[in-house]
């Protein structure tokens, strides 16, 4: 399988792959493709893997498009303005990723549900208790919201997010919450109570326009009828 990311801020992933070849994608994500694609709707795993795409955000089924009879070609869209990247993983190489980051992706990655290991980060870190683990062998293709910010991390090096702004982190970093410092901090200073906190050595990337931040500012303008 080759591939080209093309169009942001609206991008999509193109993707060829050989004869026989497979693309795994959670439902509706599909935005155009060659004939030759047959398409599979399935747990990809039983009930137990259902249930932890349930958690983390994703749809219970999965799609399975297979190139029949020859080399095929798929595309997928994503679902907000942002941007679509692609991550080789591999034992080692595993992703911890935003709820509902997931797009697509060859066989052989695993998704399963990660949970924070402090209940204290997973209820006040922004991220919500329960975040994407994608493990495996292969390609998976993430969304993220607006652009796309890298940092890699030094043992113990550390860096403050605030919420809702963390997109991925490799799983040798570390996540936990702290407490914005003074009460007029807390109360006024339109921040919240809470600051996610990373710590390395491992890679982030951190999203621009996490799209409850969007949500929250443009609520007040939206005509309700009433």
């Amino acid at each position: 399988m080759n591939y080209t990311i093309e169009g942001e801020p609206l991008p999509a992933v193109i993707c060829n792959l050989d004869s026989n070849e497979t693309m795994i994608t959670e439902k509706g994500a599909m935005s155009w493709m060659s004939p030759n694609m047959k398409m599979e709707t399935t747990s990809n795993g039983g009930i137990g893997k259902m249930f932890g795409r349930a958690f983390s955000g994703e749809s219970m089924f999965v799609n399975r498009y297979t190139a029949v009879g020859g080399n095929g070609m798929i595309a997928f869209a994503s679902s907000f303005p942002g941007s679509i990247r692609a991550f080789n993983i591999a034992p080692g190489q595993e992703i911890v990723a935003q709820k509902s980051a997931f797009l697509a992706s060859t066989e052989g990655i695993e998704m399963s549900v990660f949970f924070q290991k402090r209940l204290a980060s997973g209820l006040f870190g922004g991220e919500g208790f329960i975040m994407q683990k994608l493990t495996g062998n292969g390609v998976v293709f993430l969304e993220f919201d607006g652009y796309v910010k890298e940092y890699e991390l030094a043992a113990g090096q550390q860096i403050i997010i605030d919420t809702g702004y963390l997109a991925a982190m490799t799983m040798t970093c570390s996540i936990d919450i702290q407490t914005v410092p003074g009460v007029k901090n807390m109360l006024f200073g339109g921040e919240g109570m809470f600051n996610t906190v990373i710590t390395g050595p491992g890679r982030i990337w951190l999203q621009s326009m996490p799209v409850a931040q969007l949500a929250g500012a443009i609520s007040p303008f939206i005509y309700t009828g009433k």
